[in-house]
């Protein structure tokens, strides 16, 4: 049974019997309800300072386990980083010194990532430096990788080319001279055979008997096919290609024609005394990167180091030239 409130009047000296409306009960409910409401969070909050559910507790010792998988992929990506640079150091003064190329530069090796900050993102989370800097030095390394490489790609194709390269440098004599009695005047000041004044020899003489046979020294394509009455008479021109080129003077008959493919040892013409010449000879030049350099320095996959070196003494010992 509900119990019944009576309220005292002034006016009539007596108690009233208070009578509750709908909207009275509903707000009082709903006063009831609210309070009620508030204590039990205030509650709940007090209780979890205290308490752990056991999802909470799962995922507190979830995130200590990523913690340390974070520390220990840190450490990984320290000694990726220290592999790398190894590689890095060996590409820059091995494999690119041997295939004479330039190193990568450091500026862009180790260039930094430009924009906006892509780990804002990663502030707001618990441990976050720990976690940016491992997201950095994971994108460090993948960019270095990545540069890495097309390094190696790069390299790659110098070692092709590098095969390439050892077929077309200049590397035999352009005449049969296993004996060295064919080797005449050398690289250096000479006295011209026919002007007799000192002039300078940019190339090394071979005196044989007219006819006799002409070697390409390396593979190339045959750049210029010449006649004259002067100067190198008839001369052939043969581009190696990576800067070097090679001459014949003085041929007697041509084997080959412009444009002409050709390899080391095929023969390319016979010799001869055109031009401006003392007798049968043929006169040889080596062109790097279209200056003339010494010959002598061009003959490893022909001589001996001791034939090597009796050419050497004899064409040094000449003072005069034959053309």
């Amino acid at each position: 049974m509900a119990k019944v409130k009576y309220k005292f009047n002034p006016e009539t000296l007596s108690y009233d019997k208070v009578e509750r409306n709908l909207k009275s009960k509903v707000n009082r409910f709903l006063l009831l309800f609210a309070a009620s409401l508030v204590m039990s969070i205030i509650l709940v909050v007090i209780f979890l300072q205290f308490y752990e559910t056991p999802k909470m507790r799962n995922l507190k010792q979830e995130n200590r386990r990523l913690l340390t998988q974070y520390e220990f992929m840190y450490k990984n990506l320290e000694s990726i980083e220290d592999v790398l640079a190894d590689i890095q150091q060996r590409d820059d003064n091995l494999y690119r010194v041997v295939f004479e190329a330039d190193p990568i530069p450091n500026s862009i090796r180790k260039t930094g990532f430009g924009g906006v900050n892509k780990y804002a993102r990663l502030e707001s989370m618990d441990n976050s430096e720990l976690v940016i800097n491992t997201a950095r030095k994971l994108d460090v390394i993948a960019k270095e990788a990545y540069i890495q490489s097309k390094s190696y790609d790069e390299v790659l194709k110098l070692a092709l080319d590098k095969e390439e390269m050892l077929s077309s440098i200049p590397a035999v004599m352009p005449v049969s001279n296993k004996d060295m009695k064919r080797t005449a005047s050398g690289w250096g000041f000479r006295i011209h055979p026919i002007y007799k004044i000192r002039r300078f020899h940019y190339g090394m003489d071979f005196t044989a008997p007219i006819g006799t046979e002409v070697y390409a020294t390396g593979d190339g394509t045959v750049k210029e096919v010449k006649r004259s009455h002067t100067g190198f008479g008839q001369w052939i021109v043969i581009d190696h290609g990576f800067g070097y080129e090679t001459l014949y003077g003085h041929l007697n008959e041509f084997n080959v024609k412009r444009g002409q493919k050709v390899k080391r040892g095929n023969v390319i013409g016979y010799v001869g005394s055109k031009g401006t010449s003392s007798g049968p000879h043929l006169h040889y030049e080596v062109h790097k990167n279209g200056k003339a350099v010494n010959p002598q320095y061009y003959y490893f996959k022909d001589l001996t180091p001791q034939e090597y070196e009796k050419m050497i003494a004899i064409s040094s010992n000449m003072g005069q030239s034959y053309d």
